[in-house]
């Protein structure tokens, strides 16, 4: 496949470049905006190339796990890193809620700094993927916005507290 479908999310802060990426790179912030609704504990965050985030989102008695692998890291420019849901150990698996869903997430995210604003891009698209999986994906971007919007809103919120402390 040549052209894999991709979920893409912009938004614009009223913040400085810096600071939208420390709310990206830096656990104690990640861990307010990321996962909305739930707990999120940030397990490990080493932001470099080869470097891993590992993410429990958390509710009730039930646990989400993600694995995050950076692979390309440009302070404060671009975060590029491969995006996999895992188990306890931390070890790829299939989306137990959802079994076709991709494996591995490609996600890019750039900051550019405009007036003192940042424009953040989102993009996510499937990673060496079988086909049912890139159609799961596919069939699944209408819906993405939901659980984003609700991440940028607390995003947002957490960067006016930022800037007005």
């Amino acid at each position: 496949m040549t052209d894999l479908p991709t979920y893409v999310l912009e938004r614009t802060f009223d913040a400085p470049r810096a600071l939208v990426w420390r709310t990206w790179t830096e656990a104690k912030h990640l861990a307010r905006w990321y996962g909305p609704n739930v707990e999120t504990i940030v397990h490990k965050l080493d932001v470099q190339p080869g470097g891993l985030w590992l993410n429990e989102m958390k509710w009730g008695d039930h646990s989400h796990f993600q694995r995050v692998e950076y692979t390309e890291v440009i302070q404060p420019e671009r975060l590029v890193w491969l995006h996999a849901v895992c188990d306890a150990d931390w070890n790829i698996t299939a989306n137990p809620m959802m079994p076709n869903w991709p494996r591995i997430l490609l996600t890019t995210v750039t900051f550019k700094e405009e007036n003192g604003k940042t424009e953040l891009r989102l993009t996510w698209v499937p990673h060496q993927a079988s086909d049912a999986e890139v159609s799961c994906f596919s069939d699944a971007i209408a819906g993405m916005d939901k659980g984003w919007a609700s991440g940028m809103q607390l995003l947002a919120e957490l960067l006016a507290e930022l800037q007005a402390s």
